[in-house]
């Protein structure tokens, strides 16, 4: 079996964010010289995600707003953190909804996707 690994990291600018990962996930998967097999992507930060989905400005919209609905962010919210100056308790809670890694099949030397997936 042949493995590799590879990180990438991210600054955002803004408290939340979908960046389009596809790019750079193939770009491993080349790098790798693998022709068939899986790619695990993982999220090594604890209020971080990684999914699967179109790259579509009004579906992100969606996805904003849905996961704000069932983990708010603000101190009224009831989010229980370990002090009174982290506020990124509901980020846990949306990692565990979004999900922290994804496998993706590889053929040919490709990440095997549908017509419109791409990784977030």
């Amino acid at each position: 079996m042949r493995s590799h690994r590879q990180e990438v990291w991210f600054q955002v600018p803004t408290r939340r964010a979908f960046i389009n990962i596809t790019r750079d996930v193939q770009a491993a998967v080349r790098e790798s010289g693998i022709q068939e097999g899986l790619c695990r992507v993982n999220a090594m930060h604890i209020t971080a995600s990684v999914f699967i989905n179109d790259d579509e400005p009004g579906l992100h919209r969606d996805d904003e707003r849905s996961l704000e609905d069932l983990a708010p962010h603000g101190p009224s919210t009831g989010t229980i953190t370990t002090s009174p100056e982290k506020t990124y308790g509901d980020g846990h809670l949306k990692r565990q909804i979004m999900g922290r890694s994804v496998m993706i099949a590889i053929t040919n030397a490709q990440l095997d996707f549908g017509p419109w997936e791409q990784t977030f």
